[in-house]
């Protein structure tokens, strides 16, 4: 990591522009540390930090990070909110200082496929290769798979706008693009493994299944919520979540406690965990049900009993959209979880084929 900070800079001239800092100011305060005074609010994420000062008649916008990337994901996460809030406006954003635009993302590698296996009926791990990997080991779980057209012998990838957000080939070249849980990572070797939960027909499932030693892919990341740094666990997801898991399990340390609990199909979608920590875990089976239907992953969180003997407790969570919102309410209104001490996801929407 760079020992300067990389600063971007970009002013965006809207009506009211105070309402959309305040609009900018709760919303990250879901995601970070927001600090407010009248007209200014200072933003803290884990990627970098950004500065929004409102005038009467536009926003100073100011990002900043230690690397390439962490400025890249601030950039593009306050210009997607503006964008998004002031969309009647049509805001026009152009960044000045690190990171131009029309480069590739700072986030961005080429891979190469170098396996692919099924590890259990619903699950089917590809292993990827690329360069420069070391920035993948940290700072979230999770990067995009982007699939290029079958009949595409040298893809094109997106490159940095000038507001920051990425820019998207179109037509014959359009992506496919997919979010996935880095399994592991050796960054020295450049190797990474993803595992795939197999639905029938879906794009995702068609790449892992066909995957081809020496196929060409794009992923960019990495991102998503990690779990925070506590004494106790409760881990609990369904099968779009047992690779995050699976890799908090592995990498915490022999006096740290975690109670897990993962639904799945059945006994055979089962995994085996390379474990230091006392853990805690139980497997729930639908036994057929269609995921996403029944209740199995709420009941048996809100099953566990929280220590009460001063430990730090950090409960993570990822599911379908329902299940999602029944622990969120839970953890948040019953439990009475500070933001940092939880953090709750969905991963997928049933009914809904879209990311």
């Amino acid at each position: 990591m760079q020992n300067t900070r990389l600063t971007a800079t970009a002013r965006v001239n809207l009506p009211t522009p105070l309402h959309y800092l305040n609009q900018l100011a709760d919303h990250f305060a879901e995601h970070g540390d927001v600090v407010r005074t009248e007209r200014t609010g200072q933003i803290e994420l884990s990627y970098g930090t950004a500065t929004i000062e409102a005038d009467e008649e536009s926003l100073l916008l100011r990002a900043e990070s230690v690397d390439e990337t962490g400025l890249a994901y601030m950039k593009y996460a306050i210009a997607d909110h503006v964008i998004e809030f002031a969309r009647k406006e049509d805001p026009k954003i152009i960044w000045a200082g690190h990171g131009a635009a029309g480069s590739q993302l700072p986030y961005f590698r080429e891979m190469r496929v170098l396996s692919a296996k099924s590890i259990s009926p619903n699950m089917r791990r590809v292993r990827l290769c690329g360069k420069d990997m070391q920035r993948f080991a940290y700072g979230g779980m999770h990067v995009r798979i982007l699939i290029p057209p079958a009949d595409i012998e040298v893809p094109q990838w997106p490159v940095t706008g000038e507001d920051g957000r990425p820019v998207w080939p179109e037509g014959d070249h359009k992506l496919i693009s997919r979010v996935y849980t880095i399994r592991d990572i050796n960054p020295e070797s450049g190797e990474v493994d993803i595992d795939v939960v197999i639905h029938d027909g879906t794009p995702g499932s068609e790449w892992a299944l066909g995957a081809a030693e020496g196929d060409v892919v794009g992923m960019t990341g990495p991102g998503g919520g990690d779990a925070d740094d506590a004494d106790w666990y409760l881990l609990a997801g369904d099968e779009t979540a047992l690779p995050a898991i699976g890799r908090i399990i592995e990498r915490l340390p022999r006096n740290v406690k975690v109670v897990a609990r993962i639904e799945v199909d059945s006994s055979a979608d089962e995994q085996i965990f390379n474990s230091r920590c006392s853990l805690d875990l139980q497997w729930l089976h639908r036994n057929g049900a269609a995921a996403g239907t029944m209740t199995l992953l709420q009941d048996a969180v809100k099953a566990v009993a929280l220590p009460s003997n001063g430990e730090r407790i950090f409960v993570w969570s990822g599911c379908e959209f329902n299940g999602f919102k029944a622990i969120r309410n839970y953890v948040r209104k019953d439990l009475k979880l500070a933001r940092t001490q939880h953090l709750v996801v969905s991963y997928w929407r049933r009914g809904v084929a879209d990311e």
